[in-house]
């Protein structure tokens, strides 16, 4: 009876080592999609706060449309890494209009030795999808740039743009999707 106790107790610790394992993935996928996607957004504000500098039209960049910018397959290894996982796969995607990353990653950890059959050494893998979502809508004015985000309005003089008292994360949301 003993024996079958402590049999059902290192099934139990394998299913729990197995879940942490599972989970480390997760979280290493999910950091990853959302710093590629992050990068992305800094690199839009930075073009934005260019084409305002410029003259030229902000509904688009303000819409998030367009092409992915940055290097955010560079910041997804850099991240994965931190969590001690590998990215396998990190690609452009759009969901719903919104541009963002898709990252697989695997871990470099696994689940040990157990004594459940063929669940030795076993790594994860998990993918995440992180898409930037943009917050303003333009208003028209002749000489200032008004722009509404999430309820907050900003006005912004085009000769001024170095005083520009916004953040990427003011205009531009990163969010995990399914």
């Amino acid at each position: 009876m003993i024996t079958g106790l402590l049999f059902l107790a290192f099934a139990f610790f394998a299913v729990a080592q197995a879940g942490t394992v599972r989970n480390g993935g997760q979280s290493a996928a999910d950091s990853a999609a959302l710093a590629a996607a992050q990068d992305d957004r800094d690199e839009l504000y930075e073009a934005l706060l260019d084409a305002i500098g410029e003259g030229n039209s902000l509904e688009d960049l303000l819409d998030g449309i367009g092409d992915l910018l940055g290097d955010g397959c560079g910041e997804a290894d850099y991240f994965a890494g931190r969590n001690r996982s590998d990215v396998l796969s990190c690609d452009g995607v759009s969901r719903d209009g919104h541009n963002g990353y898709t990252v697989k990653v695997e871990t470099r950890f696994d689940t040990g030795d157990s004594i459940v059959p063929g669940a030795d050494n076993k790594k994860a893998q998990a993918t995440a999808t992180a898409v930037i979502k943009p917050r303003c809508e333009l208003a028209d004015d002749a000489e200032l740039i008004e722009i509404t985000c999430d309820g907050e309005e900003f006005i912004i003089d085009p000769d001024d743009v170095l005083e520009l008292d916004l953040e990427p994360s003011d205009l531009f949301s990163v969010v995990l999707v399914g």
